[in-house]
Parts: structure tokens; sequence; C-alpha cells
């Protein structure tokens, strides 16, 4: 009788821990389609890191731009490009400040990062658009907030 039972509580712990475990794998499974990507204008302020380009991996431009919300309102945002090596960089289209880039991008609240802290090994070191505003890095004092998108999501330079 004691084994009986013994096997009847194993079996009920169990059915209990797998049911647990499962319903927090379901949720976890179903986060990456909380992502959406935003259709975006924006203008290249600057380029703050190239990383070199990789014969058979995917590389990133980083760049500060300038996000149009509304006619004339705009915010200053991260947008970080990711290519392919048979892909053009983004700075490839060029780096006018007047030009408008339209692009689909995915908002990534971690890699939100401060103006000052944006160029290489932390520091502000970034090669400017043609006609780009300067950017004053004393009075920044938020995080921008970060974009990602990819060689496919970009539509065209509007010129």
């Amino acid at each position: 009788m004691k084994g009986f039972q013994f096997r009847l509580y194993s079996a009920i712990l169990v059915a209990i821990f797998c049911c647990g475990v499962v319903g927090e794998q379901a949720s976890a499974e179903l986060h990456w389609q909380n992502q959406k990507k935003e259709h975006m204008r924006i203008r290249l302020v600057a380029l703050a890191i190239a990383y070199p380009r990789s014969g058979y991996f995917s590389s990133q431009e980083v760049f500060v731009a300038e996000q149009q919300i509304e006619k004339d309102e705009t915010r200053l945002v991260k947008l970080v490009y990711n290519f392919l090596p048979y892909q053009p960089r983004l700075s490839e289209y060029g780096m006018e400040y007047t030009t408008a880039h339209e692009i689909r991008a995915t908002r990534d609240p971690g890699c939100d990062e401060m103006l000052n802290q944006m160029g290489p090994q932390g520091t502000a070191k970034f090669k400017y658009s043609d006609d780009a505003p300067k950017l004053d890095l004393t009075h920044q004092r938020f995080r921008l907030r970060c974009y990602e998108t990819t060689a496919e999501d970009y539509d065209a330079p509007l010129h």
C-alpha cells in the first residue's frame, strides 16, 4: 500500500512540475511576436560606428538620425543598420543631411544610449553628414531611442 501511495504522489508531483514548466515556455516562445516594425522617415545626421564588412557574417553601421514625427517635428534617434556582405551599407547611399530615407525599423529599448557615448569605445567621435547641424553634446542628458533595421527594410532615399 505504501508503494502505491509513493507512486501516486510522485506522479502528481511530476504532473504539477511539467504543467508549470510548459506554461512558462509557452509564454516565452510568443515573446518575439510583440515586436512590430514601424515605418519611419529619417535623415542621417552622423555616422557613429561603422564596423568592418565581413565576408561571411552580417555587419552593422550605427547612426545618429533625425526621425520625422510630424511635418515640423523631429527627434534624434539611434539607428542600427544591419547588412549582409553582398548588401550595400546605408552610408553608401549618400551621407547627405538633405536626403530623407524611408525605412521600416523595430524599436529596441535595450540598445538606447546617451548621445555622448555612441561613438567608438564610448566616445562622441562622429562622421557628420554633409550640411548636418553639429550636435550639442554638453546639454544631452537623455537616452536616444534605438531602432534596428536591415537592408531588406530599407525602401529608398528621397531627394
